[in-house]
């Protein structure tokens, strides 16, 4: 997410954040660099121009040039302006109304609107505990209505039928009768999509937002879509109530110009973003958390809720009694490990949210889809072999390897490899399991990063206050 926005932005401020004195003039050139690395994101012109206006503002100010760290503290501001752009805080809906609460999406055609309002299913019901319906009011498509209907289906959300030879705002009508006696705490109502806004579209969705009245009106934005984005947002923004952005699509954006506009423009939230294909791939927007991503300063407070919802915790305390038991690590432990790292969106979405990941760059990119790819055959392996042979791969002789390998679609030396890496991580296992272990190995882990945490300049970012 925002691979070259961080690269560009990380060698513009790489030079300035090590300086001991900062001065008017190495300010105005690292400004510079900022505000070209942001247009060539697709950052819309006022956004760029507002954003860089604050920083050499502060920057100049007695704030940085009396500091006693004043390359941290410039990028303290940096992080706090984009802060700013994005929306300070996260934003959650409104959903305080006689139920059902009514949500209208909107948004152009190829964003991913129908996509979305599974996903959001999906989520309200999850996080939030609530019992939501959904609903097409897309005429104009019959296959967005059957693939609602199918994405409710796979969420579990109550769907409400409706056909191409009905009105939208009748649809949306009789679903809310519906909602109300199907006890729904939410109604997602999924409108039409045109591939460019036409006046027709929008004559069509304000009648149908001034029939059913939503607590909600979100506009659904691509974010590849750069600055077009936010344009599209701010012609939405005109015709409707908006009351929030949601960005699909971000985990493919590698500029990050939608992100940083689309506030901006429409002076509307950002409540979520999209992350992937999958479901349960949407996150509530966090601006800090974004600000910090973009700066290569991780994530780690999306990591650890992460983890808190996707990792098995009765698994993992089997795991913990059975090792301070003295009981093995097997196979079936390692895949279950294998499987819960998955669980969390696998080894690239972890090490995006890290500190530091960004300025490895593209070797980091291919070594952690090499590795994707292995846990993928190493997974197969382990399904390869029988539950006898995942409890005690001792047990594994050479026809049984050859068994295993023909059975996963390997070769004997993948089923060794796997074999090894288990072993080893058995050892640690047994380390971490020893009194003080978990202790002695994070002091490890830290002597071998040379006791840094990631970040520009190796410091990451000051308190803030």
């Amino acid at each position: 997410m925002f691979e070259s926005l961080t690269d560009r932005l990380g060698k513009a401020l790489k030079s300035i954040t090590g300086q001991a004195r900062l001065t008017e003039d190495n300010i105005k050139g690292t400004v510079r660099e900022v505000r070209m690395a942001l247009l060539e994101a697709d950052v819309a012109l006022p956004v760029v121009k507002a954003f860089t206006d604050q920083v050499k503002e502060r920057a100049i100010g007695t704030e940085v040039l009396k500091s006693l760290n004043p390359g941290q503290v410039f990028l303290k501001i940096v992080h706090e302006e984009l802060m700013k752009v994005m929306g300070e805080a996260n934003e959650k809906l409104n959903l305080a109304q006689q139920p059902p609460a009514i949500v209208l999406m909107a948004g152009l055609q190829g964003a991913g609107k129908t996509t979305t309002v599974g996903k959001l299913a999906k989520y309200l019901q999850e996080r939030e505990k609530k019992k939501v319906m959904v609903v097409s009011a897309d005429v104009y498509r019959p296959a967005a209505i059957k693939q609602l209907e199918t994405l409710a289906n796979d969420v579990g959300a109550v769907f409400f039928p409706s056909s191409p030879d009905q009105k939208p705002l009748a649809i949306a009508k009789a679903a809310i009768d519906a909602a109300k006696k199907a006890h729904a705490d939410v109604l997602l109502v999924d409108t039409a999509g045109r591939l460019a806004i036409d006046e027709e579209m929008m004559a069509e969705i304000k009648e149908l937002h001034a029939g059913i009245n939503p607590i909600e009106t979100l506009f659904v934005v691509d974010a590849m879509t750069g600055q077009d984005a936010a344009n599209t947002a701010r012609a939405f923004s005109e015709a409707l109530p908006l009351t929030g952005v949601i960005l699909t699509k971000a985990d493919g954006d590698a500029r990050g110009g939608a992100a940083l506009s689309v506030r901006h423009i429409t002076g509307k939230p950002i409540k979520f973003m999209g992350m992937g294909e999958k479901t349960d791939a949407l996150e509530p927007f966090h601006p800090d958390r974004v600000a910090s991503r973009i700066l290569d300063l991780g994530d780690v407070l999306t990591l650890i809720e992460e983890a808190e919802r996707n990792i098995d915790k009765a698994k993992a305390e089997k795991l913990a009694k059975k090792l301070k038991k003295g009981e093995g690590f097997d196979l079936e432990d390692f895949l279950d490990q294998l499987q819960q790292m998955k669980k969390m969106g696998g080894l690239t979405s972890m090490l995006d949210k890290l500190p530091g990941m960004g300025n490895l760059g593209g070797d980091m990119t291919k070594a952690t889809a090499a590795a994707e790819k292995q846990f993928k055959q190493m997974e197969a392996i382990i399904f390869s072999m029988t539950p006898l042979e995942r409890q005690d791969p001792d047990k594994i002789n050479g026809s049984r390897k050859k068994r295993i390998a023909m059975g996963s679609g390997t070769q004997i030396q993948d089923v060794n490899r796997v074999l090894k890496q288990h072993k080893q991580m058995q050892k640690m296992m047994k380390k971490v399991a020893a009194p003080g272990g978990m202790r002695k190995m994070m002091r490890a882990m830290s002597a071998m990063s040379g006791g840094k945490m990631g970040g520009l300049g190796g410091g990451g970012l000051p308190p803030m206050r």
